[in-house]
């Protein structure tokens, strides 16, 4: 099974492409707002001599992170399904993050932190070690204040912005998704965010 993957919720975005848990290419941009989503996807295709009509499963990494980024992976992921039927998964960037940790060799209790903006941070606690990964504390929202504090503590914490500098990448999204059947359509796609979305009603047209 041909899985492709999409992880677009930090400043590192990337494309991989997978065959089961073997991965065939993986290509990234780094910095901007914008992402050139479809030079990367093309890169992968070619590196790989991969067909598009090869694809059976799209991941994608659905953050915490770049609202935009990974709104604009879903729209791909979305489009791409409504054009095959191919099928869609989607994924926390953190899971990837606790993996790289693992496969980095970074074992223990491990806080996973992601920027949230606005002074703060998403964080979830897992238990890593060589044969095993486990999640112990579900993502919350903690202050840039504590996050500090932690790492003062000596507490071992990884991600885009925490002690071990690591960026959540589609090569392992795609590595994790070898076996997964929980596919999803496309609207039913989100991205993770933990604050309570808020919108303000506009005031009721005026008649003259």
């Amino acid at each position: 099974m041909t899985i492709l993957a999409l992880e677009f919720s930090s400043e590192q975005r990337s494309v991989a492409l997978a065959r089961g848990s073997h991965l065939l290419a993986e290509a990234g941009e780094t910095g901007g707002r914008d992402t050139k989503a479809f030079g990367l996807l093309e890169k992968v295709l070619a590196d790989a001599a991969i067909g598009r009509e090869q694809v059976a499963v799209i991941v994608v990494g659905l953050g915490p992170g770049s609202y935009t980024g990974i709104r604009a992976a879903i729209a791909v992921a979305q489009g791409w399904q409504l054009a095959t039927g191919v099928s869609l998964l989607g994924m926390s960037s953190v899971d990837a993050l606790a993996a790289q940790a693992q496969a980095a060799g970074i074992f223990g209790r491990v806080n996973v932190a992601v920027d949230a903006q606005r002074g703060e941070f998403y964080r979830a606690t897992w238990e890593i070690s060589a044969g095993r990964r486990q999640e112990i504390a579900p993502l919350e929202i903690i202050t840039a204040e504590e996050l500090a504090a932690l790492q003062r503590a000596g507490a071992i914490c990884v991600g885009p912005a925490a002690g071990h500098i690591l960026w959540p990448r589609a090569g392992m999204l795609a590595q994790l998704a070898a076996g997964r059947t929980e596919f999803v359509a496309g609207d039913e796609l989100a991205p993770i965010y933990l604050r309570a979305t808020s919108f303000v009603k506009a005031p009721p047209g005026r008649v003259f």
